[in-house]
């Protein structure tokens, strides 16, 4: 019941946001106003400092990093958080392969009373737990990955952050947009949710970028981590003569399908190319590490942590993937660096207008920028010339 709850708030939050979007010309913050109980960034909060070297710090992921995909990568931000911070192993308590039921408000709960001070909940679904056993341990302080509604409640102890990962995602589209034969990319996807929309139509749009002729077609999996049906996507946008496929998944699974077809591929989260040497061209990564830092730091200190918080490629939060020479098309470095210098300039973003729906309606028009809201993806129109498959 609560997992379909919270697809449920969240397509009423994707309604809502493609109702009321904000636009702007270029990318800027949108002031918070805080609720009551909720805290400015940096104020006390009045949780006791703790000494580094005493902090304990709580993990709960939906998989494991054997999927070399999405925990793989986060685990990896907690590793260099780890040394960074000069943390030691028994500090940092993992809870792997928690299903996105009551299962993970378990989980959570299992963290606080063993002592974590600080607990990060990686997964959508895990959300309205993590806002459940906060209110439950208002000394403990609650971060969430990928979710939207810390805003929306008053804890002055939960928080959500994510990150501009469309960025490299559009970097990572224009490998796939010069390196395609047929013209037809193929795009793995979990869910028919605003952060997987968002992250697909980037990836288009960098493709279009570099080829006005491509188009995409796009099937969802309803699953974050299945690796036996993110291969079967794969191969069925295959068998329909996509010749690189993307993906929004946690597993390989996409990269060594397109592998065995002798077709190309571009992930996510991690750096695939040992998964399928002669298929993958890159990715679109994460640095987990810079908020796992940043939170950590604030709960030694005491201090509030941002309600949302969200980085991009400017930060190295969010980048691609090492690219793999011997495979990417002529002019692949070249055109990633120049796309990349525009985002960087800060004088043009992704989602620049003109753009049209796959109905032919103007979502963002000429010379605006869609703006999206921190740490909650918003971008919910699929764009002329992608084509879902159900």
């Amino acid at each position: 019941m609560k997992k379909i709850l919270s697809i449920v708030l969240c397509l009423v939050l994707l309604l809502s946001l493609m109702a009321t979007t904000v636009f702007a010309t270029e990318a800027e913050e949108t002031e918070v106003e805080l609720l009551p109980n909720q805290l400015a960034e940096g104020e006390p909060t009045g949780m006791d400092p703790v000494a580094l070297e005493d902090i304990k710090i709580g993990f709960v992921h939906i998989s494991d990093p054997s999927d070399q995909g999405y925990t793989y990568n986060h685990d990896l931000g907690t590793q260099h958080m780890a040394e960074t911070l000069g943390l030691s192993e028994d500090q940092i308590v993992n809870k792997f392969n928690v299903p996105e039921s009551a299962e993970a408000a378990t989980a959570m709960r299992e963290l606080a009373e063993d002592g974590c001070h600080i607990i990060f909940s990686t997964s959508f679904g895990f959300e309205d737990y993590a806002i459940e056993v906060a209110a439950e341990y208002p000394e403990i302080e609650f971060c969430h990955a990928t979710g939207y509604q810390a805003s929306s409640t008053d804890l002055p102890n939960i928080h959500n952050y994510f990150g501009a990962i469309y960025q490299a995602r559009y970097l990572s589209g224009i490998a796939a947009g010069l390196k395609t034969e047929t013209n037809l990319l193929g795009y793995v996807t979990a869910m028919p949710f605003p952060e997987c929309i968002s992250g697909f139509n980037a990836f288009y749009l960098g493709a279009k970028s570099v080829n006005p002729d491509v188009e995409m077609l796009v099937m969802y999996t309803m699953s974050w981590n299945d690796p036996t049906k993110e291969a079967q996507v794969a191969q069925a946008l295959i068998d329909q003569g996509c010749d690189v496929l993307g993906q929004h998944c946690d597993s390989t699974a996409p990269a060594t399908t397109a592998q065995a077809n002798g077709v190309w591929h571009v992930g996510y989260n991690s750096d695939m190319i040992d998964a399928a040497p002669e298929a993958s061209l890159t990715s679109a990564v994460w640095d987990w590490s810079q908020y796992l830092i940043y939170a950590v730091e604030h709960r030694v200190a005491g201090t509030a942590i941002a309600l949302d918080w969200s980085k991009g490629l400017a930060e190295g939060v969010c980048d691609i993937s090492a690219l793999n020479e011997a495979i990417i098309a002529d002019g692949t470095v070249e055109a990633i660096e120049e796309a990349r210098e525009r985002i960087l300039s800060g004088e043009w973003d992704v989602f620049t207008g003109p753009l049209l729906d796959n109905e032919g309606n103007v979502v963002v028009e000429e010379g605006v920028t869609f703006v999206e809201p921190a740490s909650a993806p918003s971008f919910g129109h699929i764009l002329e010339g992608i084509t879902v498959i159900e």
